[in-house]
């Protein structure tokens, strides 16, 4: 088996083999060229530092790697079927993490027990539960105050929400004790955002965001945030739910040298 930088690869191989990754997985993934090269862009996804698996020169792995300064994330580890359970997806994150900042964050599905283990093999620790969550009842018509889009100068946000991933034509609102950034794409409206300072004020910018569209999304929540229990309340479903987990090498090397 051969390990190479994802560049080498055409766009349009790339995305196949990354879907090809996540087939069969517990929410299977379906990119094209066009989706993702939105992701590199939108994420800060670096195909230099990012892996592939190549067995015979057939791509059977893949392992991208986001970077924005002394900060890592990784976007996506996935092997094809056939490859599976023969040490390919260790190896391609081993090889993603020699090449990546010292603190790297991840996502993975809460029941996906067998990536949870080779995550924290490889020194990986639990910080908190995200939540993906989606809105399709109908809801309450609310007022929310349109104004001059800009960040809601949070910290901590998980990787796909934060500043530097916001996409283009986001729409800020606000209510009394709230905002949220809100984008909307076809019958969907997306959260990208949002600050309450209790349920009630949540509710109320999810009731406004959501307006006529079929159904809203909010994607990596953190457990126990009011957002949670606004859509809870509003007739929300809980989709799935993510372990966060966070890998600092410094830490790693401090340990061992003591």
């Amino acid at each position: 088996m051969t390990i190479a930088p994802a560049g080498t690869l055409p766009l349009a191989r790339l995305a196949a083999l990354f879907s090809a990754g996540y087939e069969g997985y517990l929410v299977p993934v379906q990119v094209d060229e066009a989706a993702l090269s939105s992701m590199v862009a939108a994420w800060d996804i670096d195909l230099t530092r990012s892996r592939v698996a190549l067995r015979d020169g057939e791509p059977v792995g893949v392992c991208l790697l986001g970077v924005r300064g002394a900060r890592g994330w990784i976007g996506g580890l996935g092997v094809v079927p056939a490859a599976r359970r023969q040490g390919v997806g260790r190896a391609l994150m081993q090889a993603v993490l020699d090449q990546a900042p010292s603190l790297v964050t991840l996502e993975v599905i809460e029941r996906n027990e067998p990536a949870i283990k080779l995550y924290e093999e490889l020194g990986f620790a639990r910080t908190r539960i995200l939540e993906v969550w989606s809105l399709a009842a109908a809801t309450p018509a609310a007022e929310a105050r349109t104004v001059t889009p800009r960040p809601l100068g949070q910290s901590g946000l998980p990787w796909q929400r934060a500043d530097e991933s916001l996409p283009p034509g986001y729409v800020r609102l606000e209510v009394d004790g709230g905002a949220a950034l809100v984008r909307t794409s076809g019958p969907r409206v997306s959260v990208l955002q949002l600050a309450a300072v209790d349920e009630d004020a949540a509710a109320a910018l999810l009731r406004a965001a959501r307006g006529d569209a079929e159904t809203l999304q909010y994607v990596n929540v953190p457990e126990g945030d009011p957002a949670t229990d606004a859509l809870r309340a509003l007739g929300g479903v809980l989709d799935l739910r993510q372990l966060e987990l966070e890998r600092d090498q410094r830490l790693m090397s401090a340990s061992v040298v003591a």
